[in-house]
């Protein structure tokens, strides 16, 4: 979960976040939306990865990057349940705290 907040962190991942949510995009294309360095680039691609927020696809010469929705959908549920939306009768013990 760390790893997904630090990646989360920076606003040049956030962009390349909300661009994939339109559908999965050729590094290249990816690339060339920034004013940037080809290996910074990289590295922000990479902090994505490892976050599991994108995942690689080789498609002949080229890699395009998916948005993986599943971990968008654990951090939204941690932030859900940290501001205390979303509370449902499976945590009885948070309710009774609220009340």
């Amino acid at each position: 979960m760390n790893t997904l907040f630090k990646a989360l962190s920076h606003p040049v991942r956030r962009r390349i976040i909300e661009m994939l949510r339109a559908g999965p995009m050729a590094s290249g294309d990816i690339a060339a939306a920034f004013d940037m360095s080809w290996p910074t680039i990289t590295g922000h691609l990479n902090a994505l990865k490892e976050a599991g927020l994108v995942s690689p696809e080789r498609e002949a010469q080229t890699i395009r990057y998916r948005l993986e929705i599943s971990a968008v959908e654990e951090a939204l549920a941690f932030l859900m349940d940290i501001a205390g939306t979303g509370r449902t009768a499976a945590h009885p013990e948070t309710e009774e705290k609220s009340e």
